[in-house]
């Protein structure tokens, strides 16, 4: 078996393994040495974690979490990091959790969703200048931005109601900032929209296909100086995934922590392929339950698929293109980025991550004399609608019409079959 590498520096401890999963006893073991010197014995700890759309075995970190820190600290309470997805109730909290949430709270401690639909969640912490902005995004934008975190997080006048924050979560190739933790658990994880609006936009900007597997990115930085606003001393456990398998954790500084998991994860996290693919069927776990969250589907494959080719979003569990942002989409539909920049009066009071979401999605392409010409097509074949499909700009095929065994074995022919799609990133060799 595989020995672990180990990673020891004076701001971070970790271990990771490119060919098997990490065992519950080295996760543990390697957690309680981290812990052990963290300064936590007393304290009232946050410890802030991603919702059901991410793959990670929070159940499992939770309960050792529990098991190293419930004796030693004031408090050990937890805030899911929902962006602005939709809250989790207390059944889908003790999925997530391994143990049974009731009224909010599991055992001692208690579990919060981060409202970002509720005004009073947040407390603003600073202020990202318009000149900081600039040099971040290379004068692409030029505003200042309010940095808008939840209350829970840290109160301005210090008087917080926790001393310490613990982020827990995985890191994987991303859309908008390019590798996803670390930092991005504060925004746009608990952040509010100013914030998660202009870094999803810069995003868009950039484009996904320049970004995603991109370690150092505007966003990134952008991200990066809004969490140092937050005066809360935080700790980062990084988790680096293989599928479903947990193959690397990392702790400690948040952002030194953050680096070394992303080079484990761009080593088993994203796949080099020869040359680009005609179609793509990604078919998407049930864990994304709208094209919001399935669209990821779509985002880690554009880079591999072929000028003119095809992605094809399997998902019949998916009904809805988003439970919360749906009325926006049906209003704008799905477009590449120079649609929106060349009638930018038109959108531009639209939620700015909502047009992120919507070029994302789309892909790469050019609007010029009023005709707009996506790279790529991306279809549809889910529950939604074929009449809905096509009002906002996207294909439709019949689900029922898949069969999977039709697609598999066919990469000589430029056919491509990805199960569970949405975390690994496919490349062209040479690119990026």
């Amino acid at each position: 078996m595989e020995e672990l590498t180990r990673l020891r520096t004076a701001a971070v401890s970790g271990a990771g393994a490119r060919t098997r999963a990490m065992t519950e006893a080295e996760i543990r073991a390697l957690l309680t040495e981290a812990l052990d010197v963290a300064d936590l014995a007393g304290r009232r700890v946050l410890v802030i974690i991603p919702d059901s759309t991410r793959t990670a075995p929070i159940a499992l970190m939770s309960a050792i979490l529990s098991e190293i820190l419930e004796a030693k600290v004031e408090a050990l309470d937890y805030l899911v990091a929902l962006g602005t997805h939709p809250a989790m109730d207390d059944a889908a909290l003790s999925r997530l959790l391994g143990r049974e949430v009731k009224g909010g709270r599991v055992g001692d401690s208690r579990v919060f969703n981060h409202r970002w639909d509720l005004p009073e969640t947040f407390v603003t912490l600073g202020t990202i200048s318009a000149s900081e902005v600039a040099a971040a995004t290379g004068g692409r934008l030029e505003m200042d931005v309010p940095v808008r975190l939840n209350r829970l997080v840290a109160e301005p006048d210090g008087d917080s109601p926790y001393d310490r924050i613990i982020v827990c979560g995985p890191v994987f190739p991303h859309e908008v900032a390019g590798f996803s933790g670390g930092n991005k658990y504060f925004v746009p994880g608990v952040a509010g929209p100013e914030v998660i609006d202009v870094t999803h936009w810069v995003g868009a900007l950039l484009t996904s296909r320049g970004i995603i597997g991109v370690r150092d990115t505007p966003v990134r930085r952008l991200i990066d100086r809004a969490a140092s606003f937050v005066p809360t001393p935080s700790l980062l456990i990084a988790l680096v995934m293989h599928g479903q398998a947990l193959q690397g954790v990392f702790v400690g500084d948040m952002e030194e922590a953050w680096w070394a998991a992303t080079e484990l994860s761009a080593e088993l996290d994203i796949i080099v392929v020869e040359r680009p693919f005609k179609r793509v069927l990604s078919v998407m776990p049930e864990m994304y339950d709208d094209l919001w969250t399935g669209a990821k589907g779509m985002y880690k494959l554009e880079p591999a698929i072929a000028d003119g080719g095809e992605v094809v979003i399997y998902a019949p569990h998916i009904n809805e293109v988003s439970y919360v942002h749906g009325h926006h989409l049906d209003e704008v539909g799905y477009h590449v980025r120079d649609y929106f920049l060349a009638q930018w009066d038109r959108f531009k009071h639209i939620p700015w991550g909502v047009l992120a979401h919507s070029t994302h999605l789309r892909g790469d392409g050019t609007f010029v004399d009023g005709v707009e010409k996506p790279r790529i097509r991306v279809t549809l074949a889910t529950g939604i609608p074929k009449e809905r499909c096509e009002r906002i700009g996207l294909g439709h095929m019949d689900p029922d019409s898949v069969v999977l065994s039709e697609w598999e074995s066919r990469e000589d022919e430029g056919i491509l079959l990805v199960p569970r799609a949405g975390e690994k990133l496919y490349r062209v060799k040479g690119d990026g």
